[in-house]
C-alpha cells in the first residue's frame, strides 16, 4: 500500500509544482500517461497476485467503459473547448477510472484509493488542457466507475473456497474469517 501512496504523492507534487500556466501539451501528456498507466498498473497488480479471474474482470471493465464512451462520443458529437469534436464523455477519464475503480472494488480501498486520486488528476488534466469540459470528465469518471461496479467482484482474503475430489466423490468447502 505504501508504494502506491508514494506514487500518488509524487504525482500530485509533480502536478502542483508545475506553473499555473503550464502548457496544454504538458497536461495532454500527463493525461495520456494516466489513461494508459492506471489500467496497465491494475493489470500488473492482478498478474503479480496471480489473479487470472481478476484480469478477465479488468478487461470487461475497461472494454465496456471504452465501448460505451465511444458510442456516446459519436452519438452526441459535442464540441470541445478547443473547438474539436467528440467531447462528451472523456475517454481518458473513463479509462483511468475503469482501472482505478477495478482496483478499489477488487482489492479494497487501500489499493484502490491512490489510483482513484490519480484518475481524478487525469480528469483535471483533460480540463486544464482544454480538451474537455468539466461535465465531460464527470461523465467519463461515472462510466469508468460504473463499469467497475458492474463487472468487478471483491476478492476477499477473508473468504476461501476449497474444492477436493477423488473417484468416490467430491467436496466443496467455504470458510470465512471474521
Amino acid at each position: 500500500m505504501y508504494k502506491y501512496l508514494k506514487l500518488v504523492t509524487f504525482s500530485t507534487c509533480l502536478g502542483l509544482m508545475t506553473p499555473a500556466h503550464a502548457s496544454d501539451k504538458f497536461w495532454q501528456t500527463y493525461a495520456d500517461i494516466g489513461a494508459i498507466g492506471i489500467p496497465v498498473a491494475a493489470g500488473t497488480i492482478a498478474l503479480v497476485r496471480d489473479d487470472r479471474a481478476g484480469l478477465i474482470e479488468l478487461a470487461e471493465t475497461g472494454g465496456s467503459a471504452i465501448v460505451v464512451t465511444e458510442l456516446l462520443k459519436y452519438s452526441i458529437n459535442s464540441t470541445r473547448p478547443n473547438g474539436e469534436s467528440h467531447s462528451f464523455p472523456s475517454g481518458h477519464t473513463a479509462a483511468a477510472f475503469s482501472g482505478a475503480g477495478y482496483l478499489r472494488v477488487r482489492y479494497g480501498w487501500r489499493v484502490g484509493l491512490p489510483f482513484e486520486l490519480l484518475a481524478a488528476t487525469v480528469g483535471f488534466a483533460r480540463v486544464q488542457s482544454h480538451d474537455h469540459h468539466w461535465y465531460d470528465v464527470v461523465a467519463g469518471a461515472a462510466l469508468g466507475e460504473g463499469a467497475a461496479q458492474i463487472f468487478t467482484r471483491r476478492l476477499s482474503p477473508n473468504v476461501r473456497l476449497g474444492v477436493a475430489g477423488d473417484t468416490q466423490g467430491g467436496m466443496l468447502s467455504l470458510s470465512a474469517r471474521f
